[in-house]
């Protein structure tokens, strides 16, 4: 269904809109490309309305019936030819937008490879070596998360070393989530850096850090949330911090080890500014 046959809705400058997203997995993906999209308009706000597991008609029929009580754009990941069928019928009888997120990508694949796909449902997600290497590097990860067992950091992928609040344990989770063993290590004033750490020789090890206007705010903020009230402690002091960023950078510079501006990063940002130097590390030639 051709998205540019539906009339704008600009002309009633509404503040939100309804999006139904039906899928025949857990919708993983196609929340996350409905996200990324939605992310671009500002002024409007989408209400969702997820489907996940979708896979027979009676399950299907509480979906349209949905879809008919709040009208607004189908977004769909569905491999049964049947279903697909009747949910696009049911948006072209009351006039609403209905695309496939997959389907594009499996056309061109079908075209490219010359053979038929296999229409797995939830094929994204079956048991296999890559799915128990992401559960392997999530226990690595959450084991040497904040300076613990830096015995064992050898055995890493990656080590994220930076000052408190640089975002090291979420980024670090995050790239677990991609197979990737990762652990971190907080710098702290006026402890000494373990040896374990700057002996390392197989991971890449990446320095986080940030302005000292940014971990200033985000430590404030922590203070607050856990209620905690310290009067001129150089945990919000600006120079305190300013310094401990200092040490952070020269230590990564003496040591050669590459190291990414958070201040205006997302996580997700900053996961795949990693995941891009280790790519190139990997390409290199072994020493």
């Amino acid at each position: 269904m051709n998205p540019q046959s539906f009339p704008s809705m600009s002309q009633r400058a509404p503040s939100y809109f309804h999006l139904h997203l039906v899928s025949d997995a857990t919708g993983e993906t196609l929340t996350t490309v409905a996200h990324a999209a939605t992310a671009q308009y500002t002024k409007v706000s989408p209400v969702e309305h997820v489907y996940p597991l979708v896979r027979t008609q009676k399950q299907l029929d509480r979906v349209l019936a949905e879809i008919e009580e709040s009208p607004g754009i189908v977004l769909y990941t569905l491999l049964d030819d049947e279903l697909i069928t009747r949910l696009e019928k049911h948006c072209r009888d009351l006039g609403l937008p209905c695309l496939s997120i997959l389907g594009p990508v499996l056309q061109l694949l079908q075209s490219y490879l010359g053979t038929e796909t296999s229409h797995r449902v939830g094929a994204q997600h079956v048991l296999n070596a890559e799915y128990f290497k992401r559960i392997d590097a999530l226990n690595y990860t959450m084991l040497h998360d904040d300076g613990q067992h830096l015995e064992g950091l050898e055995e890493a992928d990656v080590v994220l070393v930076g000052v408190s609040r640089t975002s090291k344990t979420p980024t670090s989770i995050y790239l677990a989530n991609r197979g990737v063993k990762t652990g971190n290590v907080p710098l702290v004033p006026g402890v000494v850096v373990s040896r374990h750490v700057e002996e390392l020789k197989q991971p890449l090890v990446v320095g986080l850090y940030a302005s000292p206007e940014r971990i200033v705010q985000i430590r404030q903020n922590r203070l607050l949330g856990l209620r905690v009230h310290q009067d001129c402690d150089q945990y919000i002091d600006r120079k305190a911090v300013a310094e401990e960023i200092a040490f952070s950078r020269k230590l990564c510079a003496r040591h050669n080890w590459p190291s990414i501006d958070v201040t205006r990063r997302s996580i997700e940002e900053t996961a795949a500014a990693v995941m891009s130097l280790l790519v190139e590390r990997r390409r290199l030639p072994a020493d």
